[in-house]
C-alpha cells in the first residue's frame, strides 16, 4: 500500500510565496483561441498569497509584504528567490492505468510495422486488454500511484485518466474504480474518462454496432449510477468506429449527462474533428490527419484541439499541424497520451521540446496549452490552469529564474517544487 508522497511538507492554513523571479501565467476562465494563446501575464519579483486551497492575491512582492508577514500568525512562507513559478500542468489525455507492457511492438514499429497491422495480429490495444484483465485491482492501483508520483515530479497537478483496456463490463469497471481510488488518495487530481469504445473486442458477435449497443445498455448505466466517470471517449478511426457510429454513441452519452471526448483523425482523415465540433465535445484529440474543414470547425467551436506530440515522436509520424491550428483560431491543448503501446512516455519536458522545436509553437503558446487550455479540455478552466485569485492553488516552481528554460534546457525536468491545493506536495531535496 502506497502512501502520499513522503515529501508532502505543508499543513498550514495559509501560504505566502514571495520573491519569485517571475510569475508566468495565462489569465482567464475559458479556453484561449488562436493568438490569445500567446498572451501571458509576467510579473517580476512576484508573490502569491494562498488561504486553504485557493489563491487569494497575486502581485509583486513589495506590495504583498505590506499586507502579509512571513512567519507570523501561523502562516507558512517560502522565499523563491531565483525561481520562476507557473500554473500546475494539466495533462488532459492519458491511459495510465493498465497491465503489462509492449516493448516488442515498439521495436517492430521501428522496423517498419504499421500500428493498424500490429492490431490485426492481436497486438496493440488487444494485447494490453488481455494483460489488464489478468492484473489485480491492487496492482493496477499501486502501479498507477507510482506513475502519478512521476507525473507530480514533473509539475502535473491534474491529469485525465481513461479506461479502455477491458472492453467488457467487469474490467472496465475495475479500471474506473482504480482511477477513482487514485483520485481520492493521491494529491494529483484525476479526471476520469470511460473509454470502452477504445477498440472492438476480439470476435465480438455483431461487430461494432452491437458492441456500442452493449456499452449503452450494460455498462453506461452502471458507470452513471456509481458516478465512476465524468467523460466518455471513443476511437473514431478506420477499422475501429466510424464517424456515424461515433456520433450515435457520443450523442447517447451526452443525453445521459456525460461530457464527451473523441480520438479524432489520428491516422486517416475521417472527419473526427468535424464531428467533435458539431456535437460539442470537450476535446478532439490527436488530429495528425485533421482536414482543413475540421480545423475551421474546431476554430469556430468551444472544443479543444488536443495534440499529442510524444505519440507522433514514438510512432515516427509527422506531427499534428499545431501552427496551422493556432493561426486558424483553434484552442490548442498539449497532452502526453501516456500509454503502454503507441506512447510509453509522460515526459512534460519532452512535450515542451517537441511542441516548440518541431511543431512551430511559441513557448508562450506551449505553456497555455499545458495549463489553461489543458484545463479547458477537461472543462475545468474556471477553477485551475492559471495563477489568479479565486483559482485553486496549483503551482509549479521551476529551478531557474526564467520560464524560457522550459525549452532552453531541452527535455530536462527543471521542476523544483509543486504546490497542489495550497500544499507543498513535492520538493526536490
Amino acid at each position: 500500500m502506497f502512501k502520499k508522497p513522503s515529501n508532502t511538507v505543508s499543513d498550514s492554513a495559509s501560504l505566502l510565496l514571495y520573491h519569485a523571479a517571475q510569475l508566468v501565467t495565462p489569465i482567464g476562465n475559458t479556453l484561449k483561441h488562436g493568438k490569445e494563446m500567446g498572451k501571458l501575464e509576467i510579473i517580476p519579483d512576484a508573490a502569491v498569497y494562498i488561504e486553504g486551497d485557493t489563491i487569494m492575491e497575486v502581485g509583486q512582492t513589495d506590495m504583498l509584504l505590506k499586507k502579509y508577514h512571513p512567519g507570523k500568525d501561523g502562516m507558512e512562507s517560502i522565499d523563491l528567490t531565483g525561481k520562476a513559478i507557473i500554473p500546475g500542468f494539466v495533462d488532459s489525455h492519458t491511459h495510465f492505468v493498465f497491465g503489462g507492457y509492449r516493448p516488442e511492438e515498439f521495436i517492430m514499429r521501428l522496423s517498419g510495422a504499421q500500428y493498424l497491422d500490429i492490431m490485426k495480429m492481436g497486438g496493440g490495444i488487444q494485447s494490453t486488454v488481455d494483460a489488464t484483465k489478468k492484473t489485480p485491482a491492487e496492482t493496477l492501483f499501486n502501479d498507477g500511484f507510482k506513475r502519478l508520483n512521476d507525473m507530480l515530479s514533473m509539475g502535473v497537478t491534474t491529469v485525465e485518466g481513461k479506461s479502455g483496456y477491458g472492453l467488457d463490463r467487469d474490467c472496465e469497471l475495475k479500471q474506473l474504480e482504480v482511477l477513482n481510488r487514485l483520485n481520492r488518495e493521491h494529491p494529483v487530481d484525476v479526471e476520469i474518462s470511460y473509454m470502452g469504445a477504445h477498440a472492438i473486442p476480439r470476435d465480438y458477435p455483431g461487430g461494432s454496432g452491437a458492441y456500442i449497443d452493449f456499452m449503452v445498455k450494460e455498462v453506461l448505466p452502471l458507470i452513471q449510477g456509481k458516478k465512476l466517470a465524468r467523460f466518455v471517449d471513443i476511437f473514431c478511426e478506420e477499422g475501429v468506429f466510424t464517424p456515424e457510429e461515433s456520433e450515435r454513441y457520443l450523442c447517447i452519452c451526452k443525453d445521459l449527462g456525460f461530457d464527451t471526448k473523441i480520438h479524432a483523425d489520428e491516422i486517416i482523415p475521417l472527419g473526427g474533428g468535424e464531428l467533435a465540433a458539431k456535437i460539442g465535445c470537450a476535446s478532439a484529440d490527436h488530429l495528425l490527419a485533421v482536414s482543413d474543414r475540421g480545423i475551421q470547425m474546431l476554430a469556430d467551436s468551444d472544443t479543444a484541439a488536443t495534440l499529442l506530440p510524444c505519440t507522433a515522436f514514438c510512432l515516427n509520424k509527422p506531427y499534428a499541424p499545431a501552427r496551422k491550428l493556432i493561426d486558424s483560431g483553434c484552442a490548442v491543448a498539449l497532452a502526453s497520451d501516456y500509454n503502454p503501446g503507441s506512447c510509453f512516455t509522460n515526459s512534460i519536458p519532452l512535450i515542451f521540446s517537441l511542441g516548440v522545436i518541431h511543431m512551430g509553437m511559441t513557448i508562450e503558446e506551449a505553456i497555455c496549452s499545458l495549463t489553461l487550455n489543458g484545463a479547458g479540455a477537461l472543462k475545468k478552466a474556471d477553477s485551475i490552469g492559471s495563477i489568479e485569485p479565486g483559482k485553486k492553488a496549483d503551482i509549479t516552481v521551476l529551478a531557474y529564474p526564467d520560464y524560457r528554460f522550459l525549452v532552453y534546457h531541452s527535455a530536462k525536468n527543471i521542476v523544483s517544487q509543486v504546490i497542489k491545493n495550497g500544499k507543498v506536495c513535492y520538493r526536490v531535496s
